[in-house]
């Protein structure tokens, strides 16, 4: 199983990124997808996550109403819109595959995770 994000960069603060996260070697559709991020010095935490079907999704309450996940199941990707960039978003971003019959956004319920993709947001 692969999980790889991409997307990541630099922008201004303000500004928008699209993160996405190309999976192979899992069935896809099986799998709610969640995104994480971990910044220096903290914790790993919580996103956003989009159920198999894409029909459900949930974010931290920080993010909400900034951030959007989507998925393409044909595709097998998973994607995170993020609009309206603070410094305080800076961090490495994963994604990450948690079985359909969990709704979690608790990291140590994920199964699969990808390597991560640097955003960096500057004021």
């Amino acid at each position: 199983v692969q999980l790889q994000a991409s997307g990541g960069g630099l922008v201004q603060a303000g500004g928008s990124l699209r993160l996405s996260c190309a999976t192979s070697g899992l069935t896809f559709a099986n799998y709610n997808m969640g995104w994480f991020r971990q910044a220096p010095g903290k914790e790993r935490e919580f996103v956003a996550a989009i159920s198999w079907s894409g029909g459900s999704t949930w974010y931290a309450d920080s993010q909400q109403g900034r951030f959007t996940i989507s998925r393409d199941n044909a595709e097998k990707m998973v994607y995170l819109q993020m609009n309206s960039l603070k410094p305080g978003d800076t961090a490495v971003y994963y994604c990450a595959a948690v079985s359909w019959r969990r709704s979690s956004s608790r990291s140590d319920d994920y199964t699969y995770w990808g390597q991560g993709t640097q955003v960096t947001v500057s004021s």
